[in-house]
């Protein structure tokens, strides 16, 4: 498998490059954001780990970029920067995992096998409950034919809500499902997403779509 490491500390880079190909990977090297985009459009890779803190364009910019023309590669944000904000920003740009520095290679190496073991689903492609309609091959939501302006990561999750629709939907199951990763349950990760995701589906509407069920979890149902 070919990963494509985007990090410009190079005792960093020298240390990763090293491990993931000793472990079997061809690793392919951008050090700052610009070659990073380069590299990422030019080849096909099964993997981009990004770091946030970038010279020349950063990782936030390059992960935007990649996600609005339509790279759907999975990605990791390596960061130094640990702070719920910056965890919420990170996943909600598209990326998959998030593993802040510093960190042993085993945890990284753990990290990465777990994103490429993800097998996609098939599932339906529209999904409909009321007025919210949801094209998953064309990755769009609709509320009375309003588009929503959905994230990756809002996007994942009103679609698990969707077709679990009726039944209480614990945190825990969200942060598996839509990030594949295991948060401390006292961050308030999956609370501030389902805010933003409720400002989109419910917000403008009259009928509200996405419940809270105190100390559960979250619901999608028609009161």
């Amino acid at each position: 498998m070919r990963v494509l490491l985007i990090e410009d500390e190079k005792k960093t880079v020298a240390f990763l490059a090293k491990g993931l190909r000793e472990a079997g990977f061809t690793v392919d090297v951008g050090r700052d954001g610009e070659k990073g985009l380069e590299l990422a459009r030019a080849t096909r890779h099964d993997l981009l780990i990004v770091d946030v803190m970038l010279p020349k364009k950063d990782g936030w910019a390059v992960v935007t970029e990649l996600r609005g023309e339509g790279m759907h590669t999975p990605i990791l944000f390596l960061t130094a920067r640990d702070s719920v904000r910056d965890r919420v920003k990170g996943l909600e740009l598209g990326a998959d995992d998030y593993l802040v520095k510093p960190f042993a290679f085993s945890e990284l190496l753990a990290r990465v096998r777990s994103v490429l073991r993800r097998a996609p689903v098939r599932h339906e492609e529209l999904l409909r409950i009321a007025d919210l309609e949801i094209d998953t091959r064309r990755h769009k939501a609709s509320r009375a034919g309003v588009a929503l302006n959905l994230t990756a990561k809002e996007f994942l999750l009103l679609t698990h809500l969707v077709r679990s629709a009726g039944e209480v939907v614990a945190r825990t199951e969200i942060v598996e499902h839509v990030w594949d990763i295991n948060f401390e349950t006292d961050t308030n990760v999956v609370d501030v997403m389902v805010r933003r995701l409720r400002a989109k589906v419910d917000d403008p509407f009259k009928v509200k779509l996405i419940h809270t069920m105190r100390g559960a979890g979250y619901v999608l149902k028609i009161d």
